[in-house]
């Protein structure tokens, strides 16, 4: 009994392969492509807009009161942490990308 089971999943298995279309794979790898250029284009100019925002608050608070000087600190400090997430996520997703693809991400895109 467990034979014909695996005989009969195997022959399911098998006629799925005969109905693969490669259109989804050309979709998928348009879309890696489109994530490579958004995180190429967008995030440097966040990262740059995060560190020049955080100095400019920063500098801000240290002519105000105590308290504003307090509470600017941690905006500009939460800020630069943005922007060190920021630039991790931008180190890593090139190699994350090329994994998925099997092929570097400058030759499949």
């Amino acid at each position: 009994m467990k034979g014909i089971l695996n005989g009969l999943l195997l022959g399911l298995l098998l006629v799925g392969v005969g109905f693969a279309d490669d259109s989804a794979g050309s979709e998928i790898k348009s879309g890696i492509c489109a994530l490579n250029d958004t995180v190429n284009t967008v995030l440097g100019a966040v990262i740059f807009v995060l560190i020049v925002l955080a100095a400019v608050i920063y500098a801000a608070g240290q002519v105000m009161g105590a308290e504003t000087r307090a509470r600017a600190s941690v905006w500009a400090t939460s800020m630069i942490v943005g922007a060190i997430i920021g630039i991790i996520i931008r180190v890593l997703v090139p190699p994350i990308l090329q994994a998925m693809l099997g092929s570097g991400i400058t030759v499949s895109c």
